[in-house]
This record gives C-alpha cells, sequence and structure tokens, in this order.
C-alpha cells in the first residue's frame, strides 16, 4: 500500500537528509577542493582514493561550481561557498578563453590548456554554475560573467535559420563540420558517458546538450531576469517537449540533423536512454515554472514519456532503471547507471507533486530503497558508478564526467519536494 505524502515524507526525509550530508557531502569536501590551483580534483577509485587525472574538465569543474553553491544555498554550510568561491575562480582565471571568450574544454590542473575547442554541452554547465554562484553570493562579477557567456551564445552559437544551437567550435567560435567531438573521448570505465554511445558529427545536434542548455537557462534567467535569456529559455522548452519528442514512439531520440531532422536511420541511433527521458521531464518542469507556464500543458507528455520508460527501462524486480534499449524492446544495457538512478527519483516524486497518483511514489520509493542498498558506499562515501544485473557494484568514485552533480542534486531536490508534500 502507498504511504500518504506525509507518510512518505517521514519515511524518507531522514535517509535522504543522511544520504547527502554524510555519502556524498562528506565524500567530497574537502577532498576534491584544490587549495594549491584552485577548482576541483574528481578522479577517485572505487575505494575513494585519487585516481591519478588530475586534469580538469570544463563539464565536472562548473557542476562541481554549481553544486557547491546549491549546497550553500540549501544550508550545508559556509565551507560550501568557500568551495565554490574557488570554483568560480578557476574557471574564470584559467579556463576561460580571454581572447575569444568561453571557456576551454580541458586544461592540466595548474590551467594549461589540453584541449582548447568550445562544445555548447559544456558551455551550457558553465552558465550554469555561474548563475548559481550568482544566487549563492550575490557576487556581480558572477553575474557579469554569466551574462557575457549567454550574449555570447547569442552572438557565436545561436542558429538563426533552425533554431537551438550550433554545438562544435573552434577556440576562435568558429564552426567546426568534420572529424570527432570531445563527447567521444571519454575516460574508460563501464560507461562513466552520461550519453549512449556512438560517432557523433559534429554538425550533430543532440538533445542532451539542448536540454542541459535549458537547465542553465532556466537558473541563469530566475537568476538574471533577462529578457532575451527568457525568450531563448521559452524556445528550449518548445525543443524538449515537441522537437526530440517522437510522438508514435512515446519517447526521446538523441541526434539531429542541423534542421531539426531526428537521424534514425543509424541502429545505433534508434534508441531511448531512460534516464535522459525521465530527467527531461522534471527539467521542463523547472523551466515551465520560470516561464509561468503551466505544467498542465505538458501533463500528457510526461506521462507518455514515463509510461514507456517504466515499461521497457524498469527494473519490476529491484527497482530502479536500466540504462537504455532500442525502440519498444527491454533494455539492451542493463547496468544501472547512478545518475539514471538519481534523475528517475526527482522525476518520480515530481510527477508525484504534479498528479497524485501513487504509481510515481512507488517508484520513489522502489528506486530509493535500490540505491540505498546498492549504490551507496558507507564505508568509502558517494555511490558506486553503476550496479549489474548481479547486483555487483562497478565504476569510480570520481571520474570525468562524475562529480557531485547528478546524485548531490537528486538529493537536494527530493528533500525539498518531501517537505513541500509534508506541508502541504
Amino acid at each position: 500500500m502507498t504511504p500518504d505524502p506525509e507518510t512518505l515524507a517521514e519515511a524518507y526525509l531522514p535517509r535522504l537528509r543522511e544520504n547527502l550530508r554524510e555519502t556524498v557531502i562528506d565524500f567530497w569536501y574537502p577532498r576534491a577542493v584544490d587549495t594549491e590551483h584552485g577548482g576541483f580534483l574528481t578522479s577517485y577509485d572505487a575505494e575513494g582514493e585519487f585516481a591519478g587525472n588530475d586534469r580538469k574538465m570544463i563539464v565536472t569543474q562548473a557542476r562541481m561550481l554549481w553544486f557547491s553553491a546549491r549546497c550553500y544555498r540549501a544550508g550545508y554550510g559556509d565551507e560550501l561557498l568557500d568551495a565554490a568561491e574557488r570554483g568560480f575562480d578557476f574557471l574564470t582565471e584559467e579556463m576561460r578563453d580571454e581572447d575569444h571568450g568561453g571557456y576551454y574544454w580541458e586544461v592540466e590542473r595548474d590551467g594549461d590548456v589540453v584541449k582548447p575547442n568550445k562544445h555548447m554541452y559544456g558551455q551550457s554547465f558553465v552558465l550554469y554554475g555561474l548563475a548559481e554562484y550568482y544566487r549563492a553570493s550575490d557576487d556581480e562579477a558572477a553575474r557579469e560573467a554569466a551574462v557575457d557567456l549567454f550574449e555570447l551564445f547569442e552572438a557565436e552559437a545561436y542558429d538563426d535559420d533552425h533554431g537551438g544551437y550550433v554545438e562544435y567550435f573552434e577556440p576562435d567560435w568558429t564552426p567546426i563540420t568534420d572529424g570527432g567531438t570531445y563527447l567521444d573521448n571519454i575516460e574508460p570505465d563501464w560507461s562513466p558517458k552520461e550519453d549512449v554511445d556512438a560517432e557523433l558529427d559534429p554538425t550533430t545536434k543532440l538533445m542532451n546538450t539542448h536540454l542541459h542548455l535549458m537547465e542553465a537557462f532556466t537558473t541563469f534567467y530566475e537568476a538574471t531576469g533577462h529578457d532575451l535569456g527568457g525568450k531563448r529559455l521559452s524556445e528550449l522548452l518548445t525543443i524538449n517537449t515537441n522537437t526530440v519528442v517522437r510522438k508514435r514512439l512515446g519517447a526521446c531520440t538523441d541526434k539531429y540533423a542541423p534542421d531539426w531532422r531526428p537521424l534514425l536511420d543509424d541502429e545505433n541511433y534508434r534508441i531511448v536512454s531512460y534516464g535522459h527521458d525521465v530527467e527531461n521531464v522534471w527539467l521542463t518542469m523547472d523551466a515551465a515554472d520560470a516561464l509561468d507556464s503551466p505544467l498542465e500543458y505538458y501533463r500528457d507528455l510526461y506521462e507518455t514519456l514515463w509510461d514507456y520508460s517504466l515499461s521497457y527501462g524498469y527494473d519490476d524486480d529491484h527497482g530502479g532503471f536500466y540504462f537504455y534499449g532500442p525502440f519498444e524492446e527491454p533494455a539492451t544495457s542493463r547496468v544501472k547507471a547512478w545518475w539514471v538512478q538519481a534523475e528517475a527519483l526527482t522525476s518520480a516524486l515530481r510527477m508525484y507533486e504534479l498528479t497524485g497518483d501513487d504509481r510515481y511514489a512507488d517508484v520513489f520509493a522502489e528506486t530509493y530503497d535500490f540505491i540505498d542498498e546498492y549504490h551507496v558506499d558507507r564505508e568509502v562515501g558517494e555511490w558506486h558508478s553503476g550496479v549489474t544485473e548481479d547486483l555487483e557494484p562497478v565504476g569510480r568514485k570520481g571520474a570525468m564526467y562524475k562529480g557531485a552533480y547528478h546524485n548531490g542534486r537528486a538529493l537536494i531536490e527530493c528533500i525539498e519536494a518531501l517537505e513541500r508534500l509534508q506541508d502541504a
């Protein structure tokens, strides 16, 4: 029997708060804060020991800035704002391209440039981090940096012909039209990469990139009230609730030609990433809220995306979601990634808030129970990157794409959602 909202909150709030503080925050701070050069060190093995890669990549640096600032705003201590300040200083002083604007993809620990090209996936997280740091600190330098970056997006990356954003550029913002992208160059592991493996044409538009641009623009618009930022956020909301949705399938796909024609001829592209679909649900909720757009406009879409992911990607025996699978068939990648479970938690609770449908409360509870038993490492700290079908942990605690962003954010969001349910 599904508990009522108050009982659900009473049962899970203490567990979520303990997980956030003792498993996630206490793992990363002060361990990841680079007191010598600034920014964050994110390479840690399964035992929590430094794994040897001290390079700093834009996505994880920006995410750790965001998480530090967000935790401070949520009341978890002044040391989190200190960490955010270090992250902000490193980003703006060492990773920013002073000649052309924007931020380098990857640098050495001390800031020497390793990969100078610009990809909008990485740039989106910089905007997200800058805007959140401004909300936490009221530092006008952060607001100025965020506005400058948004206006650079508008000048260099916005696609005036087709909408959305061109994604991959030389350091001087010349679009790259052949070769691979930095998104293909991922540390080896079972798969810390959030995107499904496929060769990427650099002219391709990705749902994944535009999903995170929307996420960043939501926080940017809320923090600054930038008029054009609101207009572009509205466009991204349309892209993520319409353009990337395959209506007859009931799920989203990731790869698109520049004019937004879905790329489905390649078998590798005819797949559904369950984590991205349920993440899309709650991130578009946030975007709609920022724009004062009623969530009821999107309810049928949200239920459709959830129906598909529950039908093909959910583990009814143990709880939690698999990674991805082909159209209208059960999941073929059956490792349970930490980030997929994290996004499912938030999305399930937000759906429960919106609809009152008990099945979303059940999915939240079952998935959290799975995480608590199999992902959370209480001895070392943090969550395991993945859990196999045999319920064995795999992967590192920290990597190029694995910081405190997905699971830490999910815990904060779920705590706040349960507090709202409790108050109501």
